[in-house]
């Protein structure tokens, strides 16, 4: 018997069989198994519970044959039966070994026959029958009861699942606007600086919720809506919390791409839960960011439309101006995409005021520099005037990130103060890109360098250029070898007004790199690194020409922006011009920009010694400042008047 059991345990799977040939089942018979698993360790669990101790045959010191012998040899005094567990106690007249127990069979009737002869003898054996307290049905009981319990606690917690899943079904159509009674943004108007006008215009709103008896006795109304327009990054969002912060009132935000789902209507119910939301808790703001992702031109595409946008649209019109109105609710927008608008939402009665968010001046910036820099510590030889007037273009969230970056890059240095050297490398890093390792002396690294002083000669050399800030040939990431930086005129870039003079410079020094490559290695030799120099040039030349009228072709604005259907344009643009004025156009492009390289190779063929001279150098310093740059040039030739100031 042990052997056979012996035979079978070696026979039996292992663990990694078993885990093999369970990663083989398919996913249904996976929890079949599982399943059957569940089952077979309950069914071990109620055997355990249930089955009787069994241990009494261990304790068993006789056999049942033995016991009959002593009984008929009268060595016996009494028995004590237990049919609950199938023993007997048997006691002898022996006092050494007076106890012990025997394990019985089904039925034992042999013993009781034997019994009574040993009593007709006169032996006189004293046979008792005790069962148990026999507990296995209360247990099986219990067991089953723990059973229904667990099925009844798994069935439940469907039924709650199924219950939330129908409630999120219910409120599908519901508002997903966050709400405040008194917005807590932690923002006010003293935080936000570069765009004062804004400012004034939107404190007026603030002033008609806060005191509407001034407005309303001269006869004024509250604005339906305010829409703030402008580049990425230049404060919009940033002013809609002042505006919360100011005003004190209860607080609705979102965004436009929260009203937009693809089940039919659920974006048109969001809407109308808004509104019936904010109308309780009128005078209230609702502030939605990104409104261009459900405000865009109706009936955009082939053959209009139908979908669920439009719908959405059509809620919001009606809301913000229908037959009930909305008085006390302000609506304030923010979007980046006010081409693509519904000229319906830009109607006054609904957005009565559009306001201009625009990149900031030289004073906005500073304001912007002087709010990120009360948390940074500077060195005593920053000065944030000087990096205001080095970033014009530069966004709000621009200007922070600089700031953030310079700090960074203090750290990394173990540096207790941002300095100058942090704050220049920072605006290297944001406009050009992370500085790579410096390349080895090789044939690359020489035509790199020709190439990027062929364009910081040209910008020291041309009248109308602006001076040069730096030329370096340490690699960028991006694919960039190396970059010669301006200082651009902060005026000119600010008011968006170039000049004809000044934007041919700029073509002639876009192309100051290829005419160096050429002058010095050959027409054979000149390289692909002037592509994005190129593209730059037809670009403004092709502008110039036949937007901005600055061309033999005279005054005349020749081409437009382009249609773009998908956002409610004509599908078929109308040409504004003939196929030979086309031909004109080409022709004087073309002629502009040979001329403008034609100048650039032969203001690199004489100075073809400075050339060389300032490519040594860069090899060697790998990075010249402008202030160097100059004074090494001017050794050479007679400088621009601009371009000899002490900058």
């Amino acid at each position: 018997m042990k052997g056979d059991w012996i035979k079978a345990w070696s026979k039996a799977p292992t663990s990694g069989d078993v885990a093999t040939k369970q990663e083989n089942c398919p996913p249904k018979q996976k929890r079949a198994n599982g399943l059957a698993r569940v089952a077979a360790g309950w069914l071990i669990l109620q055997s355990v519970l249930l089955t009787p101790a069994f241990a009494a045959g261990e304790k068993a010191n006789k056999t049942y044959s033995e016991l009959l012998q002593q009984i008929e040899a009268g060595q016996v005094s009494k028995i004590i039966i237990d049919p609950a567990q199938q023993t007997a106690k048997v006691t002898l007249k022996d006092t050494k070994r007076s106890e012990y127990e025997v394990t019985l069979f089904d039925k034992y009737p042999e013993i009781y026959q034997k019994v009574r002869d040993s009593n007709k003898q006169g032996e006189k054996i004293q046979l008792d029958i005790q069962p148990t307290p026999d507990h296995s049905a209360a247990l099986g009981l219990v067991a089953n009861l723990l059973l229904i319990l667990l099925v009844i606690g798994g069935l439940m917690m469907i039924l709650r699942r199924s219950t939330q899943a129908g409630g999120q079904a219910m409120n599908f159509g519901k508002s997903r606007a966050r709400f405040s009674m008194e917005a807590k943004t932690g923002i006010l108007f003293d935080d936000v600086a570069g765009i004062e006008e804004a400012k004034e215009e939107l404190q007026e709103v603030v002033t008609f919720l806060k005191k509407p008896e001034r407005f309303t006795a001269v006869g004024a109304r509250i604005p339906k809506g305010v829409l703030l327009i402008g580049p990425p990054g230049t404060g919009k969002t940033l002013l809609a919390k002042a505006i919360a912060g100011e005003a004190g009132v209860p607080f609705f935000s979102m965004s436009g791409s929260e009203f937009v789902e693809m089940f039919v209507g659920v974006g048109a119910s969001r809407v109308r839960d808004l509104f019936r939301k904010a109308k309780e808790n009128a005078p209230c703001l609702v502030f939605i960011d990104e409104i261009d992702a459900v405000g865009r031109q109706r009936g955009a595409g082939i053959g209009g439309g139908n979908d669920e946008r439009e719908q959405t649209l059509n809620q919001l019109l009606t809301e913000m101006d229908g037959f009930e109105g909305n008085s006390g609710v302000i609506i304030i927008a923010a979007t980046n995409r006010s081409d693509v608008l519904d000229t319906a939402l830009l109607r006054p009665g609904r957005f009565d005021r559009q306001i201009m968010v625009d990149l900031p001046g030289y004073n906005g910036r500073l304001g912007i520099l002087q709010v990120h820099a009360r948390n940074k510590k500077l060195s005593a030889d920053v000065s944030l005037e000087t990096i205001a007037r080095r970033t014009p273009g530069f966004s709000g969230a621009d200007l922070a990130n600089l700031m953030n970056e310079a700090a960074i890059l203090t750290a990394r240095r173990r540096k207790d103060s941002i300095g100058d050297q942090e704050i220049d490398d920072a605006i290297d890093r944001i406009t050009i890109g992370l500085s790579l390792t410096p390349l080895l002396d090789s044939k690359k690294k020489r035509l790199i360098a020709y190439h990027e002083i062929g364009h910081a000669l040209l910008s020291t050399l041309l009248k109308n250029a602006d001076p040069l800030n730096k030329v370096t040939i340490i690699p960028r990431s991006g694919g960039t070898g190396g970059f010669s930086q301006q200082v651009f005129n902060e005026e000119m870039v600010d008011s968006g007004l170039y000049t004809r003079a000044w934007m041919l410079d700029r073509i002639t020094i876009a192309l100051g790199g290829r005419a160096a490559e050429a002058e010095v290695f050959g027409e054979a030799e000149i390289t692909t690194g002037a592509a994005s120099d190129i593209r730059y040039v037809a670009d403004t030349a092709r502008d110039m020409v036949a937007r901005w009228g600055m061309s033999k072709l005279g005054p005349m604005a020749l081409e437009g922006s382009s249609g773009e259907v998908f956002l409610g344009r004509d599908w078929m643009a109308r040409s504004e011009c003939s196929e030979e004025v086309s031909s004109e156009i080409d022709r004087c492009v073309r002629s502009m920009v040979l001329e403008s390289y034609e100048t650039a190779r032969q203001l690199i063929r004489e100075n073809r010694q400075l050339l060389d001279r300032l490519v040594d150098l860069l090899l060697d310093q790998e990075t010249i400042e402008g202030e160097q740059f100059r004074q090494i040039v001017s050794q050479y030739t007679q400088l621009p008047e601009h371009q000899t100031a002490d900058r």
